[in-house]
């Protein structure tokens, strides 16, 4: 039973972090939109990189929830 809460409680802990590397995401996407012609390229660009890192530590922190529930 003690595996079964450290993996709750680690799932929990993903899942959270996943939602704020999405938040972060979902920020510099509106950013973007919203700023339209205003950013400069460079800013966009930063933005654009910054987001997808987001994006990606996100699904980092899924397919970790996703093989502990597997073992």
């Amino acid at each position: 039973m003690g595996d079964d809460v450290k993996k709750a409680i680690d799932d929990a802990k993903d899942a959270l972090h996943e939602a704020k590397h999405r938040s972060e995401a979902g920020i510099d996407h509106a950013a973007r939109e919203i700023a339209g012609d205003e950013m400069t390229t460079e800013e966009k660009v930063k933005s654009f990189v910054h987001e997808d890192l987001e994006n990606t530590k996100a699904d980092i922190d899924k397919t970790k929830r996703v093989i502990r529930d597997k073992t």
